[in-house]
Parts: structure tokens; sequence; C-alpha cells
């Protein structure tokens, strides 16, 4: 679940971060060039000043007159050119038709067309430059055109233009989206960091759950959720998990004891009826039909009584897993049995290592192996071979357990070790249908397995599995 609501956490961080840097950039931008605009436009009305006594051309007026203007045109181009020699900013004082009054450089002009007719059209109009194209780092020729009217007696009577390179505009516009851009990096750190915690916050009881809802599934019915942790609806979550799984664990166990009780207590009324049944018997003929056949019915149930208490036993006990050596005890049960297989004509082998070791419980895999093999040497005819094989498999020890019996079909596969189910092929083997059913809960109390397959030509391959570490 983190690997899904990480990506959108980050999305809407980035998305955020991005809505907000974006705009950001571009107030800088536009605050550094306004600051450059407002310099420039102060520059120029200082020339404006000056220019305004210095309004007639060369060749107009008297001597003195000439005299004085000219006196007044050689502090301004002095002005202009130290200001271009200091800043490097093109400067110069243009009358109405353009042509240079004064001009750092002397060839200093005007354009016709672009950003410099349009700030000189706006002067003439009386109006000062106030919003020129905005300049962005990557506008390697990019230039400010600033231009001030020169007004005398209520009349523009020429313009101040200043023309400025942009380089270190443009490098304080870089250094600030720099800025902006590390800003950003380290928020978009914080907020990963951030989200880290939030979804460990808010998945950590999720996967608690997740983990006892495991627990319960396998068998562990203890498994509970300390419900401390996380937002208040998971707490609660937990809290409502915990009671559930305690009704759960009431129900089961009033199963079990009820099953057990009644197994138990039926016991005993059904033994004093058989025993009633064989005195009975004595004041019958011998080979009496009716006799037999409630004797075999009364064994029947005195058996099925057995299977489910044994069944209730199972599921009840708890496993005492060891490290034992799971080839030595399949060996040994194998041992056990091969009486009655030679009795029946079945030939009966071990396969496999002499010593594989799991964890499980000896009793409990030892109780299942006995009903796997009983079950096999039931359906299993003279002469055809019945093998126990055990061997290593990665993490686990499986042990197989293969007859040449009829075997069973796909359908008859999926319903094995259902609980008082028989294959109605085989009706007439003496059996409860519980004996697998012992066998799956006994294996799953230790964490381990059992499985149903065919064995071609004809046959039924079982397979017990048992962990190889440690709970």
């Amino acid at each position: 679940m983190r690997t899904r609501l990480l990506p959108l956490l980050i999305a809407l961080m980035t998305a955020v971060l991005l809505a907000l840097g974006f705009p950001l950039a571009m107030i800088t931008a536009g605050v550094e060039q306004q600051k450059v605009v407002v310099d420039r436009i102060d520059d120029a009305a200082r020339f404006a000043a000056l220019a305004q006594f210095v309004t007639a051309r060369p060749d107009a007026g008297n001597a003195t007159k000439s005299s004085d203007e000219g006196e007044r045109r050689a502090t301004l181009g002095a002005e202009l050119a130290r200001y271009y020699d200091l800043y490097g900013i093109r400067a110069g004082v243009f009358y109405r038709d353009r042509k240079p009054m004064c001009a750092a450089p002397r060839d200093l002009t005007v354009a016709r067309d672009g950003e410099a007719a349009q700030a000189f059209s706006e002067a003439l109009a009386g109006r000062r430059s106030h919003d020129p194209r905005q300049i962005w780092p990557w506008d390697d020729h990019g230039r400010i055109t600033v231009a001030s009217p020169v007004i005398r007696d209520g009349d523009v009577v020429a313009v101040v233009v200043t023309d400025s390179p942009t380089d270190q505009l443009r490098s304080r516009i870089l250094r600030g989206w720099l800025v902006t851009a590390a800003g950003e990096c380290v928020a978009m750190l914080i907020a990963l960091a951030a989200a880290f915690r939030l979804t460990g916050w808010v998945l950590r009881p999720v996967r608690v759950l997740d983990a006892a809802s495991h627990d319960i599934a396998t068998g562990r019915m203890k498994a509970r959720v300390a419900a401390t942790a996380g937002p208040p609806e998971l707490r609660r979550l937990a809290r409502s998990f915990n009671e559930m799984a305690d009704h759960v664990e009431d129900v089961l166990e009033q199963q079990r004891a009820f099953v057990a009780d009644a197994s138990h207590q039926l016991r005993n009324p059904l033994s004093a009826l058989l025993l009633r049944i064989e005195l009975l018997a004595l004041e019958l003929p011998d080979g009496n039909e009716e006799i037999a056949s409630v004797r075999t019915e009364g064994k029947r149930l005195a058996r099925v009584l057995d299977d489910l208490l044994g069944l209730a036993l199972a599921e009840h006990t708890a496993a005492d897993l060891q490290l034992t050596d799971i080839g030595a005890l399949a060996a040994e049960r194998v041992d056990s049995w091969r009486p009655l297989a030679d009795d029946k004509g079945v030939r009966l082998t071990y396969e496999g290592h002499s010593a594989v070791t799991g964890w499980a419980d000896p009793v409990a895999l030892s109780s299942a192996l006995d009903a796997v093999v009983d079950n096999a040497l039931k359906f299993t005819p003279p002469t055809e071979p019945v093998t126990v094989a055990v061997a290593p498999d990665g993490e686990r020890v499986t042990i197989t357990v293969t007859d040449r019996g009829p075997g069973l079909t796909d359908d008859e596969l999926a319903r094995i070790g259902d609980r008082f189910w028989r294959s109605s092929r085989h009706q007439n083997v003496s059996g409860s249908g519980l004996g697998l059913s012992i066998t799956r809960a006994l294996l799953a109390a230790g964490g381990a397995d059992i499985g149903y397959a065919p064995h071609p030509p004809h046959g039924l391959k079982v397979t017990v599995t048992v962990p190889r570490t440690g709970p």
C-alpha cells in the first residue's frame, strides 16, 4: 500500500511546489528588472535635467547664447561619456527628429522600429518608459531601453535614451532562480520525509492488522492488535478487530468443547448399548444377519465418536514445535506399519535421506503420517507398492506418500479432507471420513501443510510439507 500511497503524495507535493515555484521565479525576474528600470529612469531624469537648458541646436542664436549652450552641451557630453565608461550603458539625448544632441558613444542612434523606437515615441508623448519587455536568463542579446522626455516650457523638446546591457541582470535573475530551486529541493526533501513519516504512521496499524489477521487465519487464535498507534479511525478499527477475534475464539472454543463433550458423553451410552446387543445376541441363533448388521453399525458409530474427539483435540491442542529428524521419524512410522502391509500383501517401502531436519511437533506429525499411510494401505490392492519418500526442498521438507489404489477424480480431489466426506466409490471401505481432516488440523497447528494429486497411471500422491526454519 505504501508503494501506491507515496507516489500519490509525492506527486501532489511536487505539483504544489511547482505551482508556487514558477510564479515565484517570474516575480523574482520581474523584481530584478524593475530595479534596473527604476535606476535607469532616475539616470535618464538626471540627464534630462541637464539637457533642458541645452535645447538649441549648435547653429542657432547669438554668440553669447551659443557659448553658454556650448558649455552646457560639453558638460552634458562629459556626463554621458563618464556614465558610459563607468557602467557600460549607452546613453544619449536626441532631438525630436532623432538627431543627437549628445551621445556616448558618439555613434549611438535611435532605431525607427523595435523597443527603442517604442520607448522614444512614448517619451515624445511626455511619458517615461515603465514597462519594457521582460528579460530572461537565456536572452543572450536582450537589452533594456529606457527613454525620458526633456521638457521645457511645458513642451517636449528632446528625449534622453539609455540602452543598457543585461548581463548582470540575467546573472542576478539566475542566482535568484537557483536559490528558489535550492529552497524547492529542500522543501521537497522535507516533504518526502514528512510523507514517509505520515504513511508510516497511517499504515503501521494496517500492517499490524494484516499480520494479526494472517495469524488468526493460520490458526493462531491468540493474536491481537495493540490499539495505541495511528489515526483514531484505525485505533477504533483495531479495538473492533480485537473484539471480533475474541468472539470468534469464544465461538470456536465452544464448538470444540461441544464436540469433545458430546463425543465423550455419547461414548459411554454407546458402550452400554453394544454390551446389551451382545447379550441379546446370546439368545439368538448363530449367524443372525440382523444382529451382525447392528454390531457393524455400532462399531462404526463408536469409531466416528472416537474420531470426533480426536478432531476436537487436534484443533484445540497447541503444537509443541521441535527441531526434528523428519527422515528418521518417517522411516520409523514405515517400520511400524510394515507388518500390516505385509499382512495385506502390499509392498510398503521408504525412500530418501536418513537425516533431514525440520521444525515440527513429533507427536502430531507421527499421527498425521499414520493417517496418510493407513489411508494408502486401505485402498492399495495386494502386490502393489506404497512408497514414503522424504527430501529437502529449499526452505521446506517434503514427505511424499504414493500408492497404486484407484485414485480420485478432479472433483473428488477438491473435496478430499472435508469432514465426513468419502468418495461414493469407496463407501464399502471402513472409515469415518474424519481421518484426513484430523491430519490437516494436526499439520496446520505446526505450520505444515498437506496436498493431494493424482499418481499416474493410477493412484494418489499425498505431499506433506514441513518448514525447515524455526517459528
